[in-house]
This record gives C-alpha cells, sequence and structure tokens, in this order.
C-alpha cells in the first residue's frame, strides 16, 4: 500500500496501491493496449446509511447518492491527472466498466480488489458476493480509479479535489 486509507472530510475511505500481479491481467484486459506497470489503483469506499444488499426505494436512493458523489471525485481527479498528462481511467461502480477508455466490455470486480488491495472479508448474498468494510460491514459503496500518474503527482490531485469539493459544498 502507498498511501494507507485516508478519510475525506465527507466520510470517503480512499489508499493508494500498485497493481498486484493477480490483477494485471483483469487489468490489460479492462484497458487494451496499456501496460499496467507503474499502473496505480485508488480504492474508494463510502460509508452507506443502510446495508446495500437489502432492496428497495431507500437502497436506490443511497446508491444514487454515493454514485453522483463518487462521480464528481473521480472525474475531477482524473480530469486533473489527464490535463497534466498522465493516463487516468475510474469505474462506473454500477456497470464495472471504465468510465473515460471505453474501448473495452471487460467488468471489474470491485469486491475482488477490495479482497485482495485491502483484505477484506466477503459475504456471499444470493447470487452476489459483497464486500465486508472491516467497521461499517456491508453498508459500504466501492468504486476506483485508476492512473499511471507518479505516486506525487496522484495525491496532490486527490487533495486539491477534496479542497475543492470541501470549497463547493460545506456540509461536505
Amino acid at each position: 500500500m502507498l498511501i494507507p486509507v485516508t478519510t475525506t472530510v465527507w466520510g470517503m475511505e480512499y489508499s493508494v496501491h500498485e497493481c498486484p500481479k493477480r490483477h494485471q491481467s483483469e487489468a490489460k484486459a479492462m484497458f487494451p493496449g496499456l501496460s499496467v506497470d507503474d499502473l496505480l489503483i485508488v480504492p474508494t469506499c463510502q460509508r452507506t446509511k443502510m446495508d446495500l444488499v437489502q432492496i428497495g426505494e431507500g437502497v436506490d436512493t443511497e446508491k444514487d447518492f454515493c454514485l453522483e458523489r463518487f462521480v464528481s471525485f473521480a472525474k475531477r481527479v482524473t480530469d486533473r491527472l489527464i490535463a497534466e498528462g498522465h493516463w487516468a481511467d475510474y469505474i462506473d461502480p454500477c456497470s464495472g466498466l471504465s468510465m473515460v477508455h471505453k474501448d473495452s466490455q471487460q467488468i471489474y470486480g470491485e469486491v475482488d480488489a477490495l479482497v485482495t488491495l485491502l483484505n477484506y472479508q466477503t459475504s456471499n448474498t444470493g447470487c452476489c458476493k459483497v464486500a465486508l468494510h472491516p467497521t461499517w460491514g456491508s453498508a459500504v459503496y466501492p468504486a476506483s480509479i485508476f492512473t499511471k500518474a507518479p505516486l506525487d503527482v496522484l495525491q496532490n490531485a486527490l487533495q486539491v479535489t477534496e479542497a475543492e469539493i470541501r470549497a463547493e459544498d460545506l456540509s461536505a
């Protein structure tokens, strides 16, 4: 782990990891033509008000809120990195597909990534595997960012983005 779990002012956790060998084939399939040497993965987790294994309007509303918050954060980070000349992408948590480089239909396994990168446990609920956050249990919304930017550039992009969001939304 290059940057340990860090919590934003609005409660989103993130950490930074080198792409481990066991995820390199998946990364190559997701991002065709990209060398995954020095690829960094930024898994994020948002605590939800309810267990996302449940179904219903409240759960859907909570997922939409988390999706909007993640996309706002991830798009700003990746746009900043790309503007500085670095490759970057993020995953649509609803589909598992990349949002910037759309030349693959490979689905990224957020739950498997949390197991590998952060040693999270999982639970099987019917047909799906659910990540269990060590504190929040299954009340967690995971989503990831990828980049080939140097660590210090990524760290700056994360910090500047967090400061921008905080300045725009005092409740964040």
